[in-house]
Order: C-alpha cells, then structure tokens, then sequence
C-alpha cells in the first residue's frame, strides 16, 4: 500500500502539474470573455473568485444543481482540512489551524454532506435528460467511486473506528520512506485503494476542470477588446516581425 500510494502521488502531481504546464502554453487568439464580463483586471480576479468560491455561473444556471455541487466542493474542502492532520506534525506552525476544534468537528460531519452532495450530482445524471445523453459511463464511474470514498471515511469515523495513531505513524512514514504497518481495518483499505485510483486517473479525467477553470478564457479575460488589441504571444511575435519589415 505504501508503494502504491508514493506511486500515486507521483503521478498525481507530475500529470496536474504538466496539464498546468500544457493549460498555461495553450494560445487564446480571441477574445471571448463571457458577457457581462469585468473591463478590468481587478474585476476579473473577483470574478474568478466568486466563480471558485461561490461557483456564480452555475448559481445563474440552475439553483438545485448548484445547491449539491456547492455542498459536495465545500465539504471536500473541509474534509482535506481534517485531513491533514495526517501529515502534519504537531511541532508544525500548520499543526494550531488542522488540529482545532472547528476544522476537526465540522470536518467529521461534512462528510454526510459530501456523500448528500455527491448522491444529487449522480442523480442529476440520471434524471435530467440532456445530461444523462452526454454523460458516458466515466462520469458514472467517478461520482460512484466518489461515493464510496466518501462512506468508507463515514464508517470509519462513525461505525468501525479505527487506530488514529497508527495510520498517522504510516502516513507519516511514509514521507520519510520509513514505511509503517497500516491499522487493519476493511474500510482503511477500501478508502486508501480508491484514494489511489483517484490520484491515478485524476490528471487524465474530467476532474482537471479543478485547475483548468483559472486557464479558461472565458473567464480570465478582460472585456476591452475596443481599448486594446488582442494578440496571444505567438500573434505578438509574427505581427511585430511585420510590423518592423
């Protein structure tokens, strides 16, 4: 299990990071902010923050689908809150803001409303017809799979509790490639095998829309296209060589 999760960890950060890479080096030739759209750059930093954080343009979309994409985001982030105290030593400056009460309390429980969020985005699949026509057996795959990750976390913070010190020797361990016995538990097993899957498949899935979404022109671009002529830098290179012949 060890291997396996160094592994995916790897490959995790190396495909996001080259997708980053590649999102970052992909021209934009045109200008297409989605109207209304900010004239400024300070206008479209706050929009792509109510767009990350409040997740505007879906809101303005569709409320319901919104109400279980919004849960289920804010409770993953939560829970990667909680979580972290896995990998941080006390000793840490980190260790006062994953240890307190507020991230520990609400992060166990937003487990519940990570699995209710996830359960209404599945069904969302299922029930709204245009969706269901474009959604192939992937997106079914992924938000299953989400699930069970989810309920495998649930039963062992609430049904089969396992040795907390233990598996935070092993991730700690892990780190430091001094590899410790992971507690036995059925549930630990399940979690961690789908964690890696996840790690695996996520630089080459549709979950790339996490990054992604600060890269799409749509979004990040200024609407000036009258005050200011756009050019990506491959259009800026040939058109000033024009300009100087």
């Amino acid at each position: 299990m060890s291997f396996l999760l160094l592994i995916a960890l790897v490959v995790f950060i190396v495909g996001v990071g080259l997708k980053i890479k590649q999102y970052a080096q992909t021209p934009a030739p045109l200008k297409i902010p989605t109207t209304p759209a900010p004239v400024t750059q300070t206008g479209v930093v706050f929009r792509m923050a109510r767009e990350v954080v409040l997740f505007e343009s879906l809101f303005k979309s569709n409320k319901w689908i919104w109400v279980f994409g919004w849960m289920f985001h804010v409770s993953l982030l939560l829970a990667f809150f909680r979580h972290l105290r896995y990998v941080v030593s006390p000793d840490s400056f980190m260790w006062p803001l994953v240890s307190n009460v507020i991230v520990q309390s609400f992060g166990q429980y937003a487990g519940f409303a990570m699995v209710i969020g996830l359960l209404g985005l599945l069904a969302r699949r299922f029930l709204v017809e245009r969706i269901r026509y474009i959604s192939s057996p992937s997106d079914y795959l992924m938000l299953v799979m989400l699930i069970v990750i989810g309920v495998s976390g649930l039963m062992m913070s609430f049904v089969s509790h396992i040795d907390i010190v233990q598996l935070k020797m092993f991730v700690m361990g892990l780190f430091g490639f001094d590899f410790q016995n992971l507690p036995e538990s059925t549930a630990l097993i399940v979690h961690l095998l789908l964690v890696v899957v996840l790690l695996l498949i996520f630089p080459f899935s549709k979950l790339l829309h996490a990054p992604g979404v600060f890269f799409s022109p749509t979004r990040n671009q200024v609407d000036n296209p009258r005050e200011k002529r756009h050019l990506s830098a491959w259009a800026a290179e040939k058109y000033n060589d024009h300009v100087d012949k």
